[in-house]
């Protein structure tokens, strides 16, 4: 056929069963194809084997972009380059996800999978043809979420960035792409917001309202709390140890617990290895994986307790507030919060190796008072 043209592909029918290739007489190999379903994309046949790579879907992108893409590739061909087999969007990533498990902690690629998977799901789509366009299109949808926004963008460009590295495409579709800068959160929960959440956090039987409560007693993250095992407690002494693949800072952490957070656990029905299991994954009636459902539950919260714009780790920074409020010395609050830094860093952590429990656990009864102080107020 002749050139071809916006027009003509608009207008070009699809075939009754099977696929159609239209081929351009302006760029010898360029064409479209054209499926039974309606799905047009271009294409490129080259090289003595004839292979045909997938350039990306119309109208997704242009006419112009796909012919300049084929000649970028007809050029590499040219001057020598080998141009990468195309893979699937949901093969790389399942590789990806393998690779991540075996180098990074649990929950970093549990967080890869999630945002991946929920924000991108191009399933077979090839991986070469994945737009800059289909991309912005994508993470224009959580706008509303600047913080979920930028984590995507983060965990897709890390994604890409490897599939360069093992030479499944030849250059990342999202390397020009910046997430937006985020604004430093400084939220901490009034007496009255604490009371309420706190409140209705104690009144749930669910995972979520018990994770909740275990983060405003505690003050610890919110991933680390929902991955618990019941292996990581000890009822007698009433402690938690965190092992380092869990922890943000990869260290062990042994924290205590008092009266009120002892009261949530033991009360917490005991369903195979995580005290906080997911609710719909299951083998032979054990959960296999923790809790992962934030979104929604934390709605249903939020509608319940009337307090809204506040995040679970405004859990944490309220924690802190509060502590110093107690005159709790900084490096309590540190050990408290698991930070190396701070009263920590440097030389002193180096050969500061006392482990504080004592003062720890005086601070967390004084919160604990201070909350049931709080909850009994009119």
């Amino acid at each position: 056929m002749p050139a071809l043209t916006e027009i003509t592909i608009r207008n070009l029918k699809p075939p009754e069963k099977g696929q159609v290739a239209y081929m351009d007489d302006a760029l010898r190999g360029f064409g479209v194809r054209v499926s039974a379903g309606g799905t047009k994309s271009f294409i490129l046949v080259h090289g003595l084997e004839r292979r045909r790579v997938t350039i990306g879907r119309y109208p997704i992108i242009s006419l112009a972009e796909a012919r300049a893409e084929a000649k970028r590739i007809l050029a590499e061909k040219t001057l020598g380059h080998t141009f990468e087999r195309s893979v699937p969007f949901e093969d790389a990533l399942a590789q990806f996800l393998d690779h991540s498990a075996q180098t990074k902690r649990p929950l970093t690629t549990r967080d890869y999978k999630r945002l991946l998977t929920s924000h991108f799901p191009f399933g077979r789509t090839q991986l070469g043809d994945v737009t800059p366009r289909e991309i912005l299109r994508r993470l224009d949808r959580l706008r509303a979420t600047p913080a979920e926004q930028s984590h995507a963008l983060v965990a897709l460009k890390v994604f890409m960035s490897w599939c360069v590295k093992r030479h499944l495409i030849s250059r990342s579709p999202c390397e020009a792409m910046s997430a937006a800068k985020q604004r430093v959160r400084e939220r901490v929960l009034s007496d009255d917001e604490l009371k309420k959440v706190f409140a209705a956090a104690l009144e749930g039987q669910d995972a979520f309202s018990r994770i909740v409560a275990i983060l405003t007693l505690t003050g610890q993250r919110r991933g680390e709390v929902a991955a618990l095992r019941w292996e990581y407690l000890n009822d007698g002494e009433r402690t938690i140890t965190l092992p380092s693949s869990l922890t943000k800072n990869k260290r062990p952490h042994t924290f205590p617990y008092g009266a009120l957070a002892a009261s949530i656990l033991e009360n917490t029905p005991r369903i195979g290895d995580f005290v906080f299991p997911a609710s719909r994954e299951h083998v032979r009636g054990k959960p296999t994986v923790f809790f992962n459902g934030w979104g929604k539950c934390k709605e249903s919260l939020d509608r319940t307790c009337g307090v809204s714009d506040w995040t679970l780790h405004d859990l944490r920074r309220t924690f802190a507030t509060n502590m110093a409020a107690l005159g709790v010395r900084i490096e309590v609050t540190e050990k408290l919060l698991n930070h190396v830094s701070g009263s920590f860093g440097g030389i002193v952590g180096v050969y500061q190796r006392h482990n504080y429990l004592d003062e720890m656990r005086q601070a967390i009864d004084a919160w604990e008072a201070r909350l049931t102080a709080l909850l009994s107020r009119a």
